[in-house]
């Protein structure tokens, strides 16, 4: 073979240091190999027909040159260019490197620290307090979290209904660890450009468009006015046809609709639903429901899931009024029909709940219902006497204080939902349609989540807490000092055993003393952080209860007084929500840090807390004060929730 020729040719020869030996190579691996000075003898491949080269000694190999004394270990491959790579540091060192460990901390207590192949940095993207520009995260829901519950994503969960017994106790002390936990789960720094011109000007966010007027040729201003809206939100149904949209008439933005429904059929005719794309700074977000298609467009950085939830609820309004059986009629006789006109007189209702999404709404995001603070026995005599006086008609009796829920009495296998609330709150409290009707109103209304199928009917009686300061105009007290007797039935002959069951209730009310406890507690308001925990660092948080699908928040004062501090803050719980929430997230407390503020995350599968502090805050304190609200919302858990409620 030639290898042994080679060898023989060198041996002839003798050794000479400046030749060079040709490296063998295996005829197992084919790769080559590095042969050193001093090795005495190799041996080479064999061949069956040469069997006397197995038994020859070929020389050694000449030495190589000598090598220059480095500190860094030789590597097998030396690399003929120069290495970027910093040298190893051969003395004692406090440095760390970013890259090595990960450590995660699970629902379940346990940590797992496993090899980064990259260097650490927060999974996603996003703006803090300060700014509030569109998250680049997954989309994600309350189904990616431990016994969650959101009713508008049409998932499962731990609460089937608001006040359903449907959870068995908890062992856990989760609740106790949050500042060992803090060492060990994601900090991360928001640290993004100012949201001045987002949120330039946003008090006038919700000033009305004028219709357009040829004879003025104001359509390009009034089109301008339309575009600088930082929310929007489209009703169409699959014709074409458009139905709602809550800024603009249709003269104004009759060709943007056009061109939404034509990008939405294109998609649809590939068989690839779209639902959502980004342009020009917006999000767009697509819900199709049946023949409708709704539109959210937001630059305000809510996530999908988020946008999806809000959509949600306006479709619910949509079937509030019209039950799903008659929307499907109208469309499969008629598919081009008009709806404006089955829902006319509801756009107050539809805009009600759009500006609210806008503002920012707690029990939206959270989807969960806020109860007011009243002391357990107080809230039991009032639930006692709403049984006591209770008609054979009625299906749910409810009483409700500026948009909070005081007390609930339900049929032992029916529960409430918190959609279906939420759309009751929504036209008791924020239309105001309602109210304007007079003291007692009569309403025939579907509940979605409850039988999209019919309709309930209910009785409300507004109770004003300051009558002696009613105006003029009867106007009285704000919609947020609104006490309000809600009695629902499925009778829609009820209306006089309601009323008279309404008079009953108010009339013993005002006997035990309950009328003036509710009064009170409005005329106090929530409580603020200090009460709590006295000199805390926390400005602001919402503990929400898993198991109970409410939540409790303090006062927005004083840190937070005007819409646009307000937006700032529910921007940044919504950042929150959606990092914590995000599919495949396993995060179960997150820290986050923004030129502006300290916020914190922490979920369990008892309760979610979101809080947030100034922003030179120290973490550790942060921390302190988290804990010490959970060990506040656990021991004072039957004042601020309704736990169980009434049942017949």
């Amino acid at each position: 073979m030639s290898d042994v020729q080679i060898s023989e040719a060198s041996s002839k020869n003798g050794r000479s240091e400046g030749s060079e030996q040709p490296k063998p190579e295996s005829i197992e691996s084919g790769e080559q190999h590095q042969l050193h000075a001093g090795v005495p003898s190799i041996e080479l491949p064999g061949s069956k027909d040469n069997d006397s080269a197995q038994d020859e000694q070929p020389p050694p190999l000449p030495p190589r040159a000598p090598r220059r004394v480095s500190n860094v270990a030789p590597t097998a491959f030396p690399s003929t260019t120069a290495s970027t790579r910093p040298r190893l540091q051969a003395t004692a060192t406090t440095a760390i490197s970013r890259t090595d460990i990960h450590t995660q901390s699970f629902q379940d207590g346990t940590r797992e620290a496993s090899a980064a192949s990259k260097p650490l940095s927060p999974p996603t993207k996003s703006w803090g307090w300060g700014s509030i520009r569109r998250l680049k995260i997954h989309d994600g829901d309350d189904s990616a979290s431990v016994r969650s519950y959101a009713p508008t994503l049409g998932t499962g969960g731990d609460a089937e209904s608001l006040l359903g017994d449907v959870l068995g106790p908890e062992h856990t002390s989760d609740w106790n660890i949050l500042s060992g936990q803090l060492e060990e789960t994601g900090l991360q720094r928001l640290d993004g450009p100012d949201d001045g011109e987002i949120l330039h000007d946003f008090d006038r966010e919700f000033d009305e468009v004028d219709p357009v007027d040829s004879s003025e040729g104001n359509e390009e201003e009034l089109l301008n006015r339309w575009k600088a809206k930082r929310k929007h939100f489209l009703i169409l149904s699959s014709a074409g046809k458009p139905i709602y949209n809550r800024h603009g008439d249709d003269n104004l933005i009759s060709g943007y609709i056009g061109v939404v429904q034509t990008i939405i059929s294109f998609y649809e005719g590939a068989r690839d639903q779209l639902k959502g794309f980004t342009a020009g700074g917006a999000r767009f977000v697509i819900m199709a429901q049946g023949p409708l298609y709704l539109v959210a467009i937001s630059k305000l950085g809510e996530s999908d899931s988020q946008l999806r939830v809000q959509l949600d609820a306006l479709y619910m309004q949509i079937l509030s009024t019209l039950t799903l059986p008659n929307l499907t009629h109208l469309f499969s006789n008629r598919p081009s029909t008009d709806l404006r006109r089955p829902l006319q007189g509801t756009e107050p209702l539809l805009s009600a709940l759009a500006d609210s999404f806008t503002r920012g709404s707690p029990p939206t995001l959270f989807s969960a219902l806020e109860c007011l603070k009243i002391r357990k026995s107080h809230r039991e005599v009032i639930n006692n006497t709403l049984l006591q006086k209770r008609c054979e008609s009625l299906l749910y009796g409810l009483v409700v204080a500026g948009g909070r829920l005081v007390s609930v009495v339900r049929p032992r296998r029916h529960s409430l939902h918190p959609s279906d609330l939420q759309l009751i709150f929504n036209m008791l409290f924020e239309a105001e349609g309602v109210k304007a009707g007079g003291g007692e109103n009569w309403i025939p209304l579907c509940l979605p989540s409850f039988n999209k199928n019919g309709y309930l009917y209910m009785y409300v009686s507004f109770i004003d807490p300051n009558e002696e300061e009613v105006s003029e105009d009867g106007s009285g007290a704000s919609r947020h000092d609104q006490i309000a007797v809600l009695l629902i039935s499925a009778n829609k002959e009820s209306f006089y055993d309601l009323r008279q069951m309404r008079d009953d209730v108010v009339e013993e009310m005002e006997k035990n003393g309950a009328m003036a406890v509710i009064k009170t507690a409005i005329r106090k308001g929530r409580y603020v952080t200090t009460d709590i925990v006295p000199g805390t660092v926390l400005h602001h948080f919402i503990y929400k209860s898993r198991a109970n699908v409410q939540f409790s928040m303090p006062s927005y004062e004083p840190h937070y007084t005007t819409l646009l501090a307000r937006r700032r803050l529910l921007s940044l719980y919504h950042s929150l929500h959606a990092i914590v929430h995000a599919k495949n997230a396993h995060l179960k407390v997150h820290h986050c840090i923004s030129r502006d503020s300290v916020s914190l995350a922490w979920v369990t599968p008892l309760f979610e807390l979101y809080c947030v502090a100034g922003a030179n805050a120290n973490r550790n304190a942060l921390a302190q004060s988290a804990s010490k609200v959970v060990q506040w919302a656990r021991r004072e858990e039957e004042r601020i929730f309704i736990v169980g409620g009434a049942v017949f």
